[in-house]
């Protein structure tokens, strides 16, 4: 695993007008960069990920070989490493943390790359889920930057669909009186916990998955055993109460068209990326079907619609199928082998 670092963001307005004071944005690096600064990729963290998540797409023999590119992870904001709910104190401590959008998560981000490195453009922006959300915002935000963008199993507007099926795990973990408000304290709300966990299996992997019983190509014995261990686990895992519903507003409140200058003009801002783009939905992700990427590349100017075959829903992109991992990296490959949108 990669050290932490962080980068000072100082008094940070947000998109909704609350400031964070100190604020800090953590990140990893894979490689070096080179001379002219034109290998830089970024690679933005998902919903509860933290960099070290982002690295079974990054080694020696991948796409992302840190011998050729410089990686850049950097934490989501409210992720727990960089400036969250749980490392936040005075007034924006705990469930006051003030809501945090998808073009704020890349202005620190670009602040990072562009102040920190000197960074002009990026080869590559690339992510998972809440990561495929940043990818395209990064392409909107700054697309005279931004060579290529690859987002796989996520979208540029968060659906309605996809509000609801938050707002059942938002409402799993708040029914915990443990949670009390979000004023836990150091008492978690376990319950609460376990509960979001059940809500959020029901929709990572496809009904196919459990089908085929694919969770026991994971080592797990049974079905209860895929949910205690693997689900349970997951959110148990030191992820912060607090923390996950501050990332859980970014991702419900997710559209490009919200980029100051689009007056909520989705296909407006997606016809605006000038990036070479190959989009990459899962054949059977719940929550970001694949046609609903279809309608966003029928805006776009230079992009593809790619499907990751196969059963595995939107978990194609955890890193968790070795075929999935293929494709993807397959994909990122050719991608970086053709000519940016700002040739």
């Amino acid at each position: 695993m990669t050290e932490t670092q962080y980068h000072d963001l100082g008094d940070f307005t947000l998109q909704h007008g609350a400031t964070l004071r100190g604020a800090r944005l953590a990140y990893a690096t894979y490689g070096t960069l080179n001379p002219e600064k034109s290998n830089a990729v970024v690679y933005p963290t998902w919903y509860s990920g933290r960099h070290w998540d982002n690295e079974w797409l990054i080694g020696t023999g991948l796409t992302l070989d840190p011998d050729r590119y410089f990686v850049i992870v950097p934490n989501m904001l409210g992720n727990g490493l960089s400036s969250s709910p749980s490392n936040t104190t005075g007034g924006y401590a705990g469930p006051r943390f003030p809501h945090v959008t998808f073009h704020d998560q890349v202005r620190a981000q670009h602040d990072l790359v562009t102040r920190h490195f000197g960074i002009e453009r990026l080869a590559l922006v690339t992510g998972w889920s809440m990561g495929a959300g940043q990818t395209y915002q990064w392409a909107v935000s700054h697309p005279e930057m931004v060579e290529r963008i690859a987002p796989f199993c996520g979208s540029s507007r968060t659906s309605y669909h996809n509000k609801v099926f938050l707002e059942g795990v938002k409402a799993a973990l708040t029914a915990d009186s443990a949670f009390a408000g979000g004023w836990y304290g150091d008492t978690p709300p376990v319950v609460g916990l376990r509960a979001c966990a059940r809500v959020y299996a029901g929709w990572g992997f496809s009904q196919a998955f459990y089908w085929e019983k694919e969770y026991e190509k994971l080592g797990y014995t049974a079905l209860e055993d895929f949910l205690v261990d693997f689900w349970e686990g997951f959110f148990l895992d030191d992820r912060d109460p607090n923390d996950l519903l501050a990332m859980l507003r970014t991702w419900q409140t997710g559209d490009v068209g919200l980029t100051p200058g689009f007056d909520g003009d989705t296909e407006a801002a997606l016809a605006s990326i000038r990036a070479t783009a190959i989009v990459l939905p899962a054949e059977k992700d719940l929550y970001f079907p694949p046609e609903d990427e279809a309608w966003a590349v029928s805006h776009m100017g230079n992009a593809e619609l790619r499907v990751v075959p196969g059963i595995w829903g939107h978990f194609a992109g955890h890193g968790s199928n070795e075929p999935d991992t293929r494709f993807i990296d397959a994909a990122l490959r050719e991608l970086l082998d053709r000519p940016g949108g700002l040739d």
